[in-house]
């Protein structure tokens, strides 16, 4: 079989070439996966799990006719940092499950009233801002984890100069292989980097492997469950810090089933549906919370494969779930990712949180954003300062909201608000 050769959507390919494009799919989205919950305190393997099975979710749910990998959100490690900080890690969990009955209230929505009206409450003015104010207000928790380490004795992190080299070389890596390589390679530089840096690391001696020594081969991911593992307790600032992000992460989920929708030359937009596609992401998240995972989203990377490869069967999607699914109880794999200095994770995550960043700019340049125009600066002028600022809101000491929650729902309203709004839609602009 020619390897050119495209195979569409619901397209069975040979079990060799099968084989081949799932576990570079799996790769593609693995890096980024795994780092979330290193990040946000939460199990690398059940992480992986709950992508796989989210993913399933996803493929039934949108009837077999949308070619998305669900890995780990970003939007959401603030969040979770602070709601962990508000009531403990199972209040994200919490959290992560009620930001998945917005993504199912939206769906109806649009089920019944159709996507224009999103496309416009939702405009690249006010959602590249906010993208921006992630990658950006996280920036220093990349910085502290590459360059300082906890001395017992001292409360402050310590700048240690050995743990910052192997941030830098992490970070060398990632950078070389986004710059110097092409093809599947490029789209995984943050595997490609944690991989360099761990090695790196063992090298010079800062990595203990008594957690790998200690694991069994097969064991079971521990699942974090709500009357379980934790009380399931609602609270209006629980709501307030982590259900606003879902205007993001909606907003990414529609760039990415247009971008989607270009490479594979179909409107999935209209068939399957957004509304299809947005409750599969949401079910997805929902499974992922009550298992003890982070919040989901679709993965550039994982279109970034189906670009190059030209395959976009489905099945390959499938096959990558499948084997993220297994390879989460593989024991000494996960206790392997649990080594990982947290140098190695802070010099990804300058990268990460720059790129995070970078793309929200990248996303106002795409739509040519006129910041000649007063509305359009004002709205991103507020949205940044109160993002990355951390402005809050304390109606009382049962609520607040504040930080890049507070940010998008400003946004929002600015955008709805004040006069001159034009009818700029994400749809405007749908290439990477």
């Amino acid at each position: 079989m020619n390897d050119n050769k495209v195979l569409d959507i619901q397209d069975k390919p040979p079990v060799g070439k099968w084989l081949a494009l799932s576990l570079q799919h799996m790769f593609a989205m693995f890096g980024a996966t795994i780092l979330v919950p290193q990040l946000v305190g939460l199990s690398p393997a059940i992480a992986l799990l709950t992508s796989g099975l989210a993913t399933l979710i996803f493929v039934v749910v949108t009837r077999f006719k949308v070619p998305a990998y669900l890995g780990s959100s970003f939007a959401f490690i603030a969040p979770i940092l602070a709601a962990t900080d508000t009531g403990g890690i199972g209040s994200a969990m919490i959290g992560s499950m009620f930001v998945a009955l917005v993504y199912a209230l939206v769906s109806l929505l649009i089920w019944t009233t159709g996507s224009d009206w999103i496309m416009k409450v939702l405009p690249p003015v006010v959602v590249g801002p906010v993208i921006m104010v992630i990658g950006l207000a996280v920036a220093p928790i990349a910085v502290q984890m590459a360059s300082t380490i906890k001395v017992e004795g001292n409360p402050e992190p310590v700048y240690n100069l050995l743990h910052f080299s192997a941030a830098i070389v992490t970070l060398a890596a990632a950078i070389i292989c986004l710059m110097f390589f092409r093809g599947v390679v490029s789209l995984m530089p943050v595997l490609i980097g944690i991989i360099v840096g761990y090695i790196y690391s063992a090298a010079v001696g800062i990595v203990d492997f008594t957690a790998v020594v200690k694991a069994g081969w097969i064991e079971i991911p521990a699942f974090l469950v709500p009357g379980i593992h934790y009380d399931f307790v609602i609270t209006p600032t629980l709501l307030a810090i982590m259900v606003p992000i879902s205007i993001v992460t909606i907003s990414e989920h529609i760039g990415h089933q247009l971008v989607l929708g270009r490479v594979v030359e179909k409107d999935l937009i209209k068939d399957p549906g957004l509304n299809r596609s947005l409750l599969g992401d949401g079910l997805g998240t929902l499974l992922s919370g009550f298992l003890g995972g982070p919040p989901k989203t679709t993965y550039g990377e994982n279109i970034g494969v189906m670009a190059i490869t030209r395959v976009y069967s489905v099945y390959v999607i499938i096959g990558a779930a499948v084997f993220a699914i297994g390879f989460s109880f593989v024991g000494k794999l996960m206790a392997l990712i649990s080594t990982i200095p947290q140098a190695v994770l802070g010099g990804i995550s300058i990268l990460l949180f720059g790129i995070i960043a970078s793309s929200g700019l990248r996303m106002l340049v795409d739509h040519k954003v006129d910041f000649g125009e007063q509305r359009n600066l004002v709205i991103c002028s507020v949205i940044l300062v109160i993002g990355i600022g951390g402005a809050s809101i304390h109606v009382s000491e049962t609520f607040q909201v504040g930080g890049m929650a507070l940010a998008a729902i400003v946004g929002v309203l600015l955008n709805l608000l004040l006069p001159g709004r034009k009818n700029e839609t994400l749809a405007d602009e749908a290439t990477e």
